[in-house]
C-alpha cells in the first residue's frame, strides 16, 4: 500500500466517524516550549482545557513534525527528524472505547493487517496514579487481540509535565513485521510501535496530576513506520517515502545503500527535514530554528563527503523530495539549499583543518569555528570525535557562555525603539499598527506558513519581511490590500492586555521573536482580526490609519519576501 493510499484511507475512515478534516499546522511552532511542531496535538493543546474553543468536537489531521531530540539516533531503522503523524482527536466528546475500537477496526479492516501480528499495551499504574482498568477491559473484549501487556509511567503515560497541561494514560498498538518468522507469538518488545492513543483525563496542577473536568483523546500514528509495515520493508528508508532519495544518493555517490546504510539514512532524513522546514519559512542561520536547519544541511554534507563525494548535490536531492510529495520543485527552496551548500563547502576544509591540527579544542576555538566558519557546535564535536580530538566539558560550557553573551549584545544593538520603528511619531505609530493588519491578511491569503521575518518603519512607509517561497501574484496583492482596508473601514478597536508568555500563546497570540520576550508580554488585539505579542506603540482604532496601499513586493532573500506599503491620508 503506497503512502498516499494510507493517508487517504486514514482521513476517509475518520471522516466517516464524524471527524472534521483539519489542515496541517506550520512546522514553525507557535508553542513557546518548542521551536518546531513536534506532535499532531500541538496545535490543539488548548482545546483539552477549553473544548468549547475547538473548531469541532472531533478532528483528524496528517501533521508534518520535526524533532531533533533523537538526532543522534537517526541512522538506525526507524528514527527520523522529519515525519508525518496521523492523528484523530476528541475534545470532550468520545473517549476510550470508541478510540480503541476504531483503531483496531482501522488496522485490521481498512489496512488488512493480520490480527495475530498486533499486540497492545496499557498503563498498569505508577507514581500514585491508578491502573487504566477501563482501557484494559476494552482491549480484552476485542476478538483476535491475544497479546496485551501492562506498562509503567515512562511507557504508557503521556504528559508535558508543565503546569496546567493535560495528560493521561495511553494505549499503544504494536505490529510484528511480516518478515519475522515468529509472527504467531509476538511480544510488544519484538514488534514495531505504530499507534499511540493518549487519554487526557488529568491536568498537571501544583506539581500533581488532578482529574480533569473534560476527557480528551489524542492519537498519533507515524506514517513512515506504518508504511514500512504495510510495504513489508526492512526499514522506513526502503518505503516509497524515502527510497527515491536513497537511489539518487547511490547515483550521486557511486556507493550502495546496503554497505553504507547509516550515512545514506542521515543524508536522506536531513535533506527531507530541511526542505519542509524551508518551505515553512525557516531559513538556515545561527539562531534558533534556523540553526537547526543549518545543522541538518551541514551534517548531510559531511556525511556525503564521508562517502567520498565533495561536489554539489543537495538541490538535486531536494528536487527528489518534491517528487515524493507530488509537487513541482520549488526554485526558491532549492536556491536556499544551494546557497547554504556553497557557503559551507567554502569553509569546510579550513574548519576541518583547524579541528584536526589540535589535540584538544578550547572554548575560544569552538566559538571561532561557530562564528567565523559556520560550524554548529554539534558538528564540531562530531568531527572531533571521529578524528580523536579532545573537547572537555568545560570548553563546551565556555562556548555556551560566550554564545549567550554574544546574542545579548546583538539584541541590545538592534535599534532604540521596538517594532522596527525609526522614531515613535504619529505617522510611524499608524504604520506600525498597519503591519499587524498586513501580517494577519498575508496569513489569510497566502497561508499560515507566513511569519514575520523583520520590519522597518519610517514616517513615509512600512517595510515588512515575511516567509513565503514564491513571488506574490497581482491578484494576491490586491486581496491583501482589500482585506487590510476592510478592517480599517470597520474602525476596529485596538486593545492591549498584559499577560504571561504562556497565557499569550494559549490565547492564540502570534509571536516569532521569543528570545526577546520577558516573562510578561503585551498582547495587542485588533478586533477579532489580529492578535500579536508586541511592545510598540499603536493607534486606538483602525479608523485612524487611512487608506492602505502596497507599493512594492519583492524578494528579500531566498524564501523571504518583502512588502513596502504606505498609508494615504483619510479622505473626508
Amino acid at each position: 500500500m503506497k503512502s498516499k493510499e494510507i493517508r487517504d484511507k486514514f482521513l476517509a475512515f475518520f471522516k466517516s466517524k464524524g471527524h472534521r478534516i483539519m489542515p496541517k499546522a506550520s512546522l514553525v511552532s507557535h508553542d513557546p516550549t518548542t521551536l518546531f511542531t513536534t506532535a499532531g496535538m500541538q496545535q490543539f493543546k488548548q482545546y483539552y482545557i477549553y473544548p468549547e474553543k475547538a473548531p469541532a468536537p472531533r478532528v483528524v489531521t496528517i501533521q508534518p513534525c520535526l524533532r531533533t531530540k533523537d538526532l543522534e539516533e537517526v541512522g538506525d531503522e526507524s528514527h527520523l527528524t522529519f515525519f508525518e503523524m496521523l492523528g484523530n482527536f476528541s475534545f470532550g466528546d468520545y473517549f476510550k472505547e470508541e478510540a480503541i475500537l476504531w483503531a483496531w477496526e482501522f488496522l485490521t479492516k481498512e489496512l488488512g493487517i493480520e490480527e495475530n501480528r498486533i499486540s497492545a499495551t496499557y498503563f498498569k499504574g505508577k507514581k500514585g496514579l491508578p491502573a487504566d482498568k477501563g482501557s484494559l477491559a476494552i482491549l480484552k473484549k476485542i476478538n483476535g487481540l491475544s497479546k496485551i501487556k501492562g506498562g509503567g509511567f515512562e511507557d504508557n503515560f503521556w504528559s508535558l509535565g508543565l503546569e496546567g497541561s493535560p495528560g493521561g494514560p495511553t494505549v499503544e498498538f504494536y505490529v510484528l513485521p511480516f518478515r519475522n518468522p515468529a509472527c504467531g507469538g509476538a511480544e510488544a518488545g519484538d514488534s514495531i510501535e505504530i499507534w499511540n492513543l493518549v487519554f487526557n483525563e488529568y491536568i498537571f496542577d501544583n506539581g500533581a496530576y488532578q482529574p480533569s473536568r473534560f476527557k480528551g483523546v489524542d492519537t498519533g500514528m507515524g506514517l513512515e513506520r506504518l508504511a514500512a509495515v504495510l510495504q513489508n520493508k526492512e526499514d522506513v528508508f526502503e518505503t516509497d517515502l524515502f527510497w527515491p532519495i536513497i537511489k539518487e544518493i547511490e547515483t550521486i555517490s557511486g556507493k550502495k545503500y546496503q554497505t553504507n546504510k547509516k550515512e545514506f539514512r542521515i543524508i536522506a532524513d536531513h535533506i527531507k527535514a530541511a526542505v519542509f522546514a524551508i518551505l515553512d519559512g525557516v531559513l538556515p542561520s545561527n539562531k534558533e530554528a534556523g540553526y537547526v536547519v543549518r545543522r541538518l544541511i551541514r551534517r548531510a554534507i559531511v556525511k556525503m563527503q564521508r562517502l567520498g563525494f565533495s561536489g554539489q548535490f543537495i538541490a538535486q536531492l531536494g528536487g527528489i523530495v518534491f517528487k515524493i510529495k507530488g509537487d513541482r520543485p520549488n526554485r526558491d527552496v532549492l536556491a536556499v539549499l544551494e546557497g547554504e551548500e556553497s557557503k559551507f563547502q567554502k569553509v569546510f576544509k579550513t574548519g576541518q583543518k583547524l579541528i584536526t591540527q589540535s589535540k584538544s579544542l578550547s572554548s575560544g576555538q569552538l566559538f571561532d569555528l561557530y562564528q567565523t566558519h559556520g560550524f554548529p557546535l554539534e558538528l564540531t564535536l562530531e568531527i572531533a570525535k571521529e578524528k580523536g580530538v579532545r573537547v572537555s566539558q568545560s570548553a563546551i560550557e565556555g562556548f555556551n557562555k560566550e554564545l549567550t553573551r554574544h546574542r545579548k549584545i546583538s539584541r541590545a544593538g538592534v535599534g532604540m525603539f521596538k517594532g522596527g520603528l525609526a522614531t515613535t511619531g504619529e505617522a510611524e505609530t499608524r504604520l506600525h499598527t498597519a503591519t499587524h493588519l498586513l501580517h494577519a491578511a498575508l496569513r489569510q491569503v497566502l497561508g499560515e506558513h507566513v511569519t514575520q521575518r523583520g520590519s522597518n518603519i519610517t514616517a513615509e512607509r512600512l517595510r515588512f519581511d515575511f516567509s513565503h517561497p514564491a513571488k506574490m501574484s497581482p491578484e494576491e496583492i490586491k486581496k491583501v490590500e482589500d482585506l487590510v482596508n476592510e478592517q480599517i473601514k470597520q474602525n476596529l478597536p485596538v486593545t492591549m492586555q498584559e499577560m504571561s508568555l504562556d497565557q499569550a500563546k494559549q490565547a492564540g497570540a502570534l509571536g516569532f521573536f521569543e528570545s526577546r520576550y520577558g516573562e510578561r508580554v503585551k498582547v495587542y488585539s485588533i478586533g477579532h482580526f489580529s492578535k500579536e505579542i508586541c511592545g510598540g506603540p499603536h493607534v486606538r482604532s483602525t479608523g485612524e490609519l487611512g487608506h492602505f496601499k502596497i507599493i512594492k513586493e519583492e524578494s528579500s532573500s531566498a524564501g523571504t519576501r518583502r512588502i513596502k506599503a504606505i498609508l494615504n491620508k483619510i479622505r473626508k
